[in-house]
């Protein structure tokens, strides 16, 4: 994984965005732990991650209020929204976009934007086990 940090932070560095982007080869519930990463993104962007639910309680911590989640998906994911709702009104709240993907070759693509609306309890992100055994 530090790999992938280290070839994101050279991406960052070389499109001019060191000053604005940052990349962490940590894992997400050791970044929401620290204070000076809580509650302080404006946008956080996922692609297979995992459901949109446990993507939204891994990023919710982390985002600003206002802040916004960005998530590649493709298929029917009617099931996963309403689970995914369900965990952002747990999480302080938000709301959700779909954009489709017009690009030749991808239909069926979707782009969801979930914009955070309020503050996300200390609690959360779970422990992976607690997230495994309890998933919304």
């Amino acid at each position: 994984m530090a790999k992938k940090a280290g070839f994101l932070a050279v991406a960052a560095e070389a499109a001019g965005l060191a000053q604005v982007v940052e990349a962490h080869s940590s894992r997400v519930e050791e970044l929401a732990a620290d204070g000076r990463h809580r509650e302080r993104w404006p946008a956080i962007t996922a692609r297979a991650v995992g459901s949109l639910a446990e993507l939204a309680e891994l990023a919710f911590p982390l985002l600003a209020p206002g802040g916004i989640l960005v998530a590649w998906k493709r298929g029917d994911i009617a099931a996963e929204l309403g689970r995914m709702r369900r965990a952002c009104g747990a999480l302080g709240g938000g709301t959700v976009d779909l954009l489709p993907v017009t690009a030749t070759g991808l239909a069926g693509h979707l782009i969801v934007v979930v914009t955070k609306t309020g503050q996300t309890d200390d609690a959360y992100p779970r422990d992976p086990s607690v997230r495994r055994r309890r998933p919304w």
